[in-house]
């Protein structure tokens, strides 16, 4: 039997080769939001991995919607240039595709690189104030945001549609929008971290009012012909926050603003909120959001074996699968996963004497 892992996927305009994408992950080594040498190292890597897809970190709207000093951005024109170098630099010895997160971090922004501790900046070191839809910190020690004005959100939404045609010019195949992990649209659109009295709070349809306003505004000025998406959380895993009948809400209102495709993830709204630690955890909720919204869905959360991938795709469970540290452990996670499935993947030429068809001892070492 063929594998689904291993079986094409088309997004609005895009053809991926098989189900698997290589996640957003963090690399907080930017220079003013800037790509630097680490990210075209990083990249490099992971552009013939035989991933279909591999998206970008978070990268950052506006200079104040970092995470930590380190975060990549895409709200100059130096950092345009600098990301636009290293794709095209990428793209030279890859035929991969490349997808990019946009995000802001609203409360969970002036923080440490987890090296040096992940906690709130100190003063001394140059922290900068957030904002967030009420004045609730992230957790204990950390800083009181700043409520949100109608000006912070236009500027905010104009950020997000400006960073969208930065990525555009670059040649981005795909653009997905940061709306879980406890980051500002996250935080609109839980009860917990939003308390707020008028239009943007209360009721379902006010706390989606901004996550809507950014998707229909980056839908305008991003061309059909490229999948627009959008990562989600399914699960604030505390009583009172978003619970998965609420993420269904949200996603068909998401497709009816025009999106193709979402990615179910959960937790990160508090620093006390520890997730489950069963293996692809969210493969229940993006099974619920795949049957009840018709719309394509990923699903990341300690998917690590290729076998637990081919079923949560087999069995429709979700169309595609993200990973993250399981693809820092193992570059070439999806070799290995085709040699085990009996899928095929594309490799560069100039690593083709490692392929099972040349090389006796990957079936060795695939314990064969």
């Amino acid at each position: 039997m063929s594998s689904v892992l291993f079986s094409p996927i088309r997004l609005a305009g895009l053809e991926l080769p098989n189900r698997i994408v290589v996640s957003p992950m963090c690399q907080y080594s930017a220079d003013d939001g800037s790509a630097t040498d680490w990210h075209l190292a990083h990249l490099a890597m992971l552009a013939n991995s035989g991933a279909g897809l591999v998206v970008l970190e978070s990268t950052a709207v506006e200079r104040d919607g970092r995470i930590t000093h380190g975060c990549l951005g895409l709200y100059s024109d130096a950092n345009e240039s600098a990301l636009k170098d290293v794709i095209a630099r990428v793209r030279r010895i890859s035929s991969g595709k490349f997808g990019i997160q946009l995000g802001h971090a609203g409360r969970k922004g002036s923080s440490q690189r987890p090296w040096e501790g992940g906690g709130a900046l100190k003063p001394d070191e140059k922290s900068w104030p957030t904002i967030a839809p009420s004045a609730l910190p992230f957790g204990e020690n950390w800083h009181v945001p700043g409520v949100a004005t109608q000006a912070d959100l236009d500027r905010v939404v104009a950020s997000f549609v400006q960073a969208a045609k930065r990525a555009v010019r670059i040649g981005f195949d795909a653009i997905e929008l940061h709306m879980a992990h406890g980051y500002l649209l996250h935080e609109f659109f839980s009860p917990l971290s939003n308390t707020r009295t008028d239009s943007y709070g209360g009721s379902l349809e006010n706390r989606m009012r901004l996550l809507r306003a950014v998707a229909q505004q980056v839908r305008a000025v991003v061309p059909k012909h490229i999948p627009l998406g959008a990562r989600i959380t399914g699960d604030d895993w505390r009583e009172g926050g978003v619970t998965p009948q609420d993420a269904i809400a949200l996603v068909k209102a998401l497709k009816a603003d025009g999106l193709d495709y979402v990615d179910v993830s959960s937790g990160g709204l508090a620093a006390d909120i520890r997730n489950p630690s069963e293996h692809g955890y969210n493969a229940p909720i993006s099974e619920r959001v795949k049957r009840e919204t018709g719309i394509a869905v990923r699903v990341v959360g300690l998917i690590v074996a290729p076998e637990q991938a081919e079923q949560i795709v087999a069995g429709n469970k979700s169309d595609m699968v993200a990973l993250a540290r399981a693809m820092l452990d193992d570059p070439h996670w999806p070799w290995h996963a085709a040699l085990e499935l009996g899928g095929e993947v594309a490799r560069p030429r100039q690593y083709l004497r490692a392929a099972p068809k040349m090389w006796p001892g990957a079936q060795v070492r695939a314990g064969r």
